[in-house]
């Protein structure tokens, strides 16, 4: 079972980065684009995991106290770079409460057995990636210099910067993702109330 911890997106908000993408991927058509429903902040990528340990998951996740915070969506980027492009994402601006629960949430999965993340916490939204190779948003030392978001990039920097409006969540999830040819189909299996 394939598992990851995330916020789930305010309806309004997912309208309009849903507008948005629907603006934009023309041009990066050869991109895969995530589908709106879709739209997640990832807290914390678990991957496979037995069956049995969505229980003892579920429990150690009980035991994360963080107060909400404000999330202010708003710009976007390309990870590593605009340059060596695979990933197109929508930018969050909020309190320190959220590397702080997405911190509790790695140390609270350590404690089975679970790795703790290598890297810093960087909240976006993921809208697309560059088909074939990796999707990392990491550099990579394969890395080149490619155009699969060259155009969506100048279209973009004509435009001012997107706002996509602000969220305060009240609860965080534990999600089964099920991979298919069609796209990833996520499924909430727990929800764990935010201060």
């Amino acid at each position: 079972m394939r598992l990851f911890i995330a916020l789930d997106i305010d309806d309004a908000i997912r309208e309009r980065i849903a507008l948005f993408m629907d603006g934009v991927a023309p041009f990066a058509p050869d991109a895969r684009w995530v589908k709106a429903e879709s739209l997640h902040v990832t807290l914390k990528f678990i991957g496979e995991q037995p069956d049995s340990s969505v229980n003892q998951i579920r429990g150690v996740l009980q035991s994360v106290s963080v107060p909400r915070t404000e999330i202010h969506l708003r710009g976007y980027g390309f990870f590593p770079t605009s340059k060596s492009a695979r990933v197109f994402w929508i930018g969050m601006e909020a309190g320190s409460q959220l590397a702080a629960l997405a911190a509790a949430i790695d140390d609270a999965t350590a404690t089975l057995g679970i790795p703790n993340e290598d890297r810093v916490f960087s909240p976006h939204l993921t809208l697309a990636r560059s088909r074939g190779g990796s999707g990392s948003p990491r550099s990579l030392t394969t890395d080149k210099p490619n155009r699969a978001f060259a155009r969506l990039q100048e279209k973009l920097a004509s435009r001012p910067t997107p706002e996509f409006g602000t969220m305060t969540p009240r609860e965080f999830f534990l999600y089964q993702s099920q991979l298919s040819p069609k796209g990833s189909k996520y499924t909430k299996l727990a929800a764990f109330a935010l201060k």
